[in-house]
């Protein structure tokens, strides 16, 4: 009797025990379901976070490439405005250099032309020296001239002096025979005229200039109209 209820027991307890593996089986699967659903949706939910995320990560790189670039476009425009801007002033630094050698020649030109003015001064500041010391020497002897060689001298045009010589030709003293003479830019004697015409007037001339013997010059002179007096 003992072992019948000890057998009934045992077929009680298996049944219990597969009513409860299986209803533990369903409460399991029905959660690991409901556990896999979540995290199905959980993942779906994070994936699509995520591509949003990057998405937007994606559309913010390109707006960053796009402001890159634009940051580059203005770099080199400002770049290219820079070299132009240093040509610009390579070209004015080039006119500055070359107006100040222009003003350097001027001024070293100015300067030439000043030496050169002040040495013309004093060759005509000489030269009006020798030339009025040669003229107070004619006046000094203009007297002694008129009254041994009969001679008269007088200033005409042109700051010349005429040279008149009287008492030469015996049929008439009163002839006059003349020549006239002025100082060149030289500063040398220089016969303009001869009345009548000396052949050797080239020579006495060249003669007075070599010596500078005046009074030789003309008593030359009065000798070569003498002689011509006699032909």
């Amino acid at each position: 009797m003992s072992q019948i209820k000890t057998e009934d027991e045992l077929i009680l307890f298996e049944k219990e025990i597969k009513e409860f593996w299986t209803k533990f089986k369903s409460i399991c699967g029905s959660e690991h379901a409901n556990q896999t659903l979540g995290l199905r949706e959980s993942c779906r939910e994070s994936i699509k976070a995520l591509s949003e995320k990057w998405s937007k990560k994606l559309k913010e790189g390109d707006l960053m490439i796009d402001k890159i670039q634009e940051y580059r476009n203005e770099i080199l425009q400002q770049n290219i405005c820079i070299e132009e801007k240093q040509k610009n002033l390579t070209e004015i630094n080039s006119k500055i250099k070359h107006e100040e050698e222009q003003k350097r020649d001027f001024i070293d030109r100015i300067q030439e032309l000043k030496e050169e003015l002040t040495r013309k001064k004093e060759i005509i500041s000489a030269k009006n020296k020798a030339t009025k010391e040669r003229l107070e020497r004619l006046n000094k002897s203009k007297e002694l001239f008129e009254e041994r060689l009969g001679l008269e001298i007088r200033r005409i045009y042109d700051e010349q002096l005429q040279f008149i010589f009287r008492c030469i030709d015996h049929k008439d003293p009163d002839k006059p025979y003349t020549f006239t003479l002025s100082i060149n830019e030289q500063g040398d004697y220089e016969v303009t005229s001869s009345s009548p015409p000396l052949d050797c007037i080239a020579e006495l001339q060249l003669k007075v200039r070599e010596t500078n013997n005046f009074a030789a010059f003309i008593a030359n002179i009065r000798k070569a109209f003498t002689a011509l007096s006699y032909k």
